[in-house]
């Protein structure tokens, strides 16, 4: 498909210049990260979503505001498992701004470590957070994702949309495809995660809608062990300190941990013209560790 002027990832002005995102569990680290990316390219606007009302989704907005003024960022308090606070996101944006471009699940729950530990409503919760999502996306947000506003918005980096343009991107975890990462729920859950792109496919089949996953190994994401939950209830991902320095060097083949930056940037990619002809694929962000050790992937 040729793209138009408007969707050219080669405008100098950023190659998500005009785009209307949507970032769910953005005051994580991946999200917060993947909010920047996105700002960072041009995207006129961003919804910057909390996994829960109760997080401090303003915070992230003003910050993000004052690095990249010309992108206007939304602190959104967001249920994420709730189907009607996802509907009312979708109008509120489309009333806002009359388009729809990005939608990036980054809202995932580890949950405990191991089946000794986890009650089923620990894996009710892991499977709201980590699969619920990516499934409300990919029923809702296409609708939204196919219409076209021909004329010009009033905000800052607006553009017109002459086509029909759309990419949904979950970031679940190498989870999605190996057990033994962590505990079931996450194992369980991740793969539900990827089971929704994969069936997305047949879902968007003659939209021009993509959808993917990014699946992101041992990442480093600033949090010791002094102040980690255990049981895994309130994190995205475990810390990398949990993995002497040692094994990352026998296990990974880029012998460290990543960085929540370093998954932002794959989500940049999945969502701009870069990516126009990947859909329905699993990016494995993990260093190589599950190309070297597929029987040990470290997270």
């Amino acid at each position: 498909m040729a793209d138009s002027t408007h969707f050219s990832p080669y405008r100098a002005d950023g190659k998500l210049y005009g785009f209307v995102c949507v970032v769910t569990g953005a005051t994580q680290p991946i999200g917060k990260a993947i909010t920047r990316e996105l700002a960072a390219h041009g995207a006129a606007c961003i919804y910057a979503c909390s996994r829960s009302p109760t997080e401090d989704y303003a915070a992230l907005a003003d910050e993000v505001n004052k690095e990249f003024p010309n992108t206007q960022v939304i602190g959104y308090p967001l249920n994420i498992a709730n189907e009607e606070d996802t509907l009312g996101l979708i109008d509120e944006i489309l009333n806002a701004t009359g388009r729809l471009d990005v939608w990036v699940c980054s809202s995932g729950l580890l949950g405990p470590p191991s089946i000794a530990d986890t009650t089923p409503g620990d894996l009710q919760k892991c499977f709201e957070a980590n699969s619920m999502p990516p499934f409300f996306a990919l029923k809702y947000a296409p609708p939204a994702m196919a219409k076209l506003a021909i004329k010009k918005g009033s905000y800052s980096n607006a553009a017109p949309k002459d086509q029909k343009y759309g990419s949904i991107i979950v970031v679940s975890s190498v989870a999605s495809t190996y057990g033994g990462c962590w505990g079931p729920c996450y194992t369980m859950s991740s793969h539900a995660a990827l089971g929704v792109v994969r069936a997305g496919v047949a879902v968007l089949k003659g939209t021009g809608i993509r959808i993917n996953c990014i699946s992101p190994g041992q990442i480093d994401v600033g949090v010791d062990l002094k102040g980690f939950d255990m049981r895994g209830m309130t994190a995205q991902l475990p810390p990398a300190s949990l993995q002497a320095k040692e094994a990352q060097k026998d296990h990974i083949g880029l012998e460290r941990a990543g960085l929540p930056t370093e998954v932002a940037r794959v989500a940049g990619f999945l969502a701009s013209g870069f990516s126009s002809y990947v859909t329905g694929a699993n990016l494995v962000v993990d260093g190589g560790a599950s190309t070297m050790c597929p029987l040990t992937v470290p997270i």
